[in-house]
């Protein structure tokens, strides 16, 4: 019986960078694309530099190959370079200052706006974009349209970092950006060139034995993997000389408590003022 292909040197480094101790084992299932994916890392801090031209376009076109229900494409995507128009933008998301350091902030839409027009141009109205359905569909395919890009800008050398901030303040996002009805702001994305001076580190995930479950799910499975998870990302932080917080007390301040959803909470009558119904 032949033995199990080993991994690759490469690939017990990411791994371990991603999952410490508890990395999984995957033999020789490894390529640039997984090395890539697994690197993944948020970057706020940016050279001041310029993108290259075409940039914006290749990443967008990336974006636009990530898969759509039934291709209705319900995103859009607003890229903000202006000094200004970042600084604002910026100030809606908490002062988060990366948003003015990087040299294009991408801001992610749920669209239904765009086929709403194309129906009444038709003769026809959109009751089905009244639904509750319409609005999530315009919310995965915003994020998996967002994904794609950002595994393409990594590609090619750059960093990013998603601001869901912006939801704190969304009427103000919509009106700055001038957004229509149907239209509202998901989240934002800083892209630049990392800074090699201020790098930014993989952070652990949780254990896939946590996430990863056969046939049936099992939530009484999950408290030693987040256990173990919890020493993992505290060692993380001590390593960053960030708070060791770890991940269950993080988790129990957000979710404990209304104020850690920073305006958000308002986030539902916001939606309806941009004209989704969700029924």
């Amino acid at each position: 019986m032949n033995p199990e292909p080993t991994q690759t040197a490469a690939a017990q480094a990411a791994l371990a960078a991603r999952y410490g101790a508890d990395a999984p084992q995957i033999g020789a299932v490894w390529n640039d694309t997984l090395e890539g994916l697994l690197a993944h890392r948020s970057v706020r801090a940016y050279l001041d530099r310029p993108l290259e031209p075409g940039t914006l376009e290749a990443i967008i076109a990336a974006a636009q190959s990530a898969s759509s229900s039934s291709n209705q494409q319900f995103w859009s995507v607003v890229a903000v370079e202006d000094p200004d128009r970042k600084a604002r933008l910026a100030e809606l998301a908490g002062g988060q200052a990366h948003i003015r350091q990087a040299p294009l902030f991408l801001v992610w839409l749920a669209d239904l706006a765009r086929s709403e027009a194309v129906a009444h141009r038709a003769g026809v109205g959109g009751e089905a974009l009244d639904y509750m359905e319409s609005l999530v569909v315009a919310l995965v395919d915003v994020a998996l349209a967002a994904q794609n890009a950002v595994a393409a800008l990594e590609s090619l050398g750059l960093g990013a970092v998603y601001i869901g901030a912006l939801r704190n303040q969304p009427e103000a996002v919509a009106e700055l950006l001038g957004l229509p009805p149907l239209v509202a702001p998901v989240f934002g994305l800083c892209i630049g060139h990392p800074d090699p001076d201020r790098p930014a580190q993989v952070k652990p995930r949780l254990p896939q034995t946590a996430v990863l479950f056969h046939e049936t799910y099992d939530l009484q499975a999950q408290p030693g993997p987040i256990a173990a998870y919890d020493a993992t990302l505290r060692g993380f932080q001590r390593d960053q000389a960030m708070a060791e917080i770890g991940w269950v007390r993080s988790v129990v301040r957000r979710v404990s408590q209304m104020k850690a959803l920073d305006g958000r909470e308002h986030l539902r009558s916001a939606l309806l003022g941009f004209g989704f119904k969700m029924k």
